[in-house]
């Protein structure tokens, strides 16, 4: 673990270009932070001098207030009833708002804030999180602010509420029950927070990137050519809470960038394509919620992108009369969120730069890497784009050899079958199957399985029970038109989960999310399979089950025998037999 002393202390000139990276206090930065510091030291300082001109190439100026800070305000305010009581998060959250810190930083904080007029983002960086055996990617809080106000005295109070949230997301339900589940305890748990200026341009009353992506050495679905050792990318436009709560995003192979999408037509591509982004709010000031994660962002939609100038190198235009999409702003016909621009026509060496970071990252890191960055772009294009690079983190890549053959996709005793399976093993202790049912499946009910399945899960965690949890569209995702959107921890049981489609329910695979990156590390085998699959899931044999429990959405069915479960990280096949 990193100490603070091996940051430079805050000098009260935040944005000052020797002092891009300090700290506050005494104790430890934590995972997240640390992580950023390798990346400027490790990764950004071997690129090849002036490889990228067109670039303007950095980690974000950030400050870290070290955990004593932490601690110190934990016992000044005598938190630790409330926050290991089973209160709601929002009891918790506004206990912690009452919180005072302790003067001795509050001044480094005052100016910090008077010389800063930009969004900022507020971050964990806890002792836990990013750990390779159990990453804690997305599990605790992140607050922008639009840190915009004339005064300074309600910059300051902005910040200071954004700090206290981050620090009661140390306590909330979420990453309880991921601690419990990892068997670590919240008590040991020490939280840094990284104060860290948002990526981004200033377009009317909205401040985003144009670009938020995040980068992978290791493809779990390789399309077409790829394989898995050449990687995956999602890009988005807007911050990159589209990308890391399972929204929708532009995926591609940075080894084949020009490559065309895994679509069946230009309609099925338009269909699953962005078409709304996240942005910080700069305009009315919203109603005050300092324990809404989400109280100064707001949602916009292409047609306010186009006129920020934002959409130039990153969409291609539908052509009715030919039935096909050129790159760039053309006429009046749909955008399209493909970034052809970027990626087909080179307009900006982004993807060779995002080949060269996971390359010097994979070698720092002695793994396979996942990276997030921003890129801001000026309209008129007086300064160089801005290349923000946000986090490293490792992956977790089986490599113990288990063989499904295509054969084995088939056969009577094969209940649910893949082309595109998640991890490598193998399991033969799954006696609890929890699926939704596809009859009753609508996307306006996905709150509502959302609950039958945390109760579910509660109990048969309780009871030791690992299970198989079968559904509809991408879990994990923050919009319940895409899937289901549970959180980690409301269904930490199962240990095989099998995504599946339905004709009203079609959305990519899902890929990039914190949610995800989570699963990844605590082994679950995860198995998508489409509604137009040929073998696909034995819906039939589930329903003839008895029935453990049930509800009009969900079924629990326990059986007699355990089903047996094989994936092959090298092929992606997956399948399961039942006795």
């Amino acid at each position: 673990m990193v100490s603070a002393s091996q940051l430079p202390r805050f000098d009260r000139s935040f944005s000052s270009s020797e002092s891009s990276l300090t700290r506050i206090g005494q104790g430890e930065i934590g995972g997240k932070a640390a992580g950023l510091r390798a990346a400027r030291d490790e990764v950004l300082s071997g690129l090849p001098e002036g490889a990228f001109p067109e670039l303007d190439i950095a980690v974000p100026t950030l400050t870290v207030l070290a955990t004593d800070i932490f601690d110190d305000f934990m016992s000044r305010n005598d938190l630790y009833d409330v926050a290991l009581s089973d209160e709601p998060d929002d009891r918790k959250a506004l206990a912690f708002q009452k919180g005072e810190l302790s003067p001795e930083f509050v001044g480094d904080l005052r100016a910090l804030i008077s010389s800063v007029h930009t969004p900022l983002a507020v971050r964990s960086s806890s002792l836990l999180e990013d750990a390779l055996e159990h990453p804690f990617a997305g599990v605790y809080g992140t607050k922008m602010i639009p840190n915009n106000q004339p005064g300074t005295d309600a910059r300051f109070h902005g910040l200071m509420e954004a700090i206290k949230f981050v620090y009661a997301s140390t306590f909330f339900a979420e990453p309880l029950d991921y601690v419990r589940s990892v068997g670590q305890s919240l008590r040991d748990e020490k939280m840094a927070v990284i104060i860290q200026e948002v990526v981004g341009a200033r377009a009317n009353e909205r401040f985003y990137p144009a670009i938020s992506g995040v980068a992978r050495s290791y493809s779990y679905y390789p399309t077409a050519r790829a394989a898995p050792e050449d990687g995956v990318v999602n890009l988005a436009l807007g911050l990159g809470k589209q990308i890391v709560d399972g929204g929708v995003s532009w995926t591609y192979c940075p080894r084949h960038p020009k490559a065309p999408p895994p679509y069946n037509d230009i309609g099925d591509l338009m269909k699953n394509s962005q078409t709304e982004f996240w942005t910080v709010n700069m305009g009315r000031p919203p109603s005050h919620d300092p324990i809404r994660e989400t109280e100064y962002l707001m949602r916009a939609d292409l047609q306010a992108a186009e006129y920020d100038g934002t959409l130039r190198h990153l969409v291609s235009t539908y052509d009715g009369r030919s039935d096909r999409l050129r790159p760039g702003l053309h006429g009046s016909g749909a955008r399209v969120l493909d970034f052809a621009p970027i990626l087909s026509l080179a307009a900006l060496p982004l993807n060779d730069l995002v080949l060269e970071l996971l390359s010097l990252s994979e070698r720092a890191i002695e793994k396979e890497v996942e990276i997030e960055f921003a890129v801001a772009l000026d309209p008129l294009e007086r300064e160089r784009p801005k290349f923000g690079f946000l986090q490293a983190r490792p992956m977790m890549v089986a490599r113990e050899p288990v063989d499904v053959s295509e054969e084995d996709l088939a056969g009577p005793r094969v209940v649910v079958a893949s082309e595109h399976a998640l991890g490598n093993g193998a399991r033969d202790d799954i006696r609890d199957v929890v699926y939704v049912r596809p009859e009753s499946f609508e996307a306006r009910h996905t709150p509502a399985i959302r609950n039958d399945l945390q109760a579910i899960n509660r109990k048969l965690e309780d009871e030791g029970r690992p299970y198989l949890l079968i559904g509809f569209g991408r879990w994990g995702s923050s919009d319940p038109w895409l899937g289901v959107p549970v959180d980690w921890a409301q269904i930490s049981g199962a240990k095989v989960i099998v995504e599946a489609t339905l004709p009203q329910m079609s959305p990519d695979l899902s890929q990039g999310s914190h949610f995800f990156h989570n699963l990844i590390s605590f082994e679950v085998l995860y198995l998508s399979v489409r509604h137009t699959s040929e073998q696909g899931i034995r819906w039939n044999w589930f329903d003839t089950q008895p029935a453990e429990a049930e509800t009009a959405l969900v079924r629990h069915v326990r059986l007699d025998s355990p089903l047996l479960v094989r994936v092959d990280g090298r092929t992606g096949r997956g399948a399961i037999l039942h006795e």
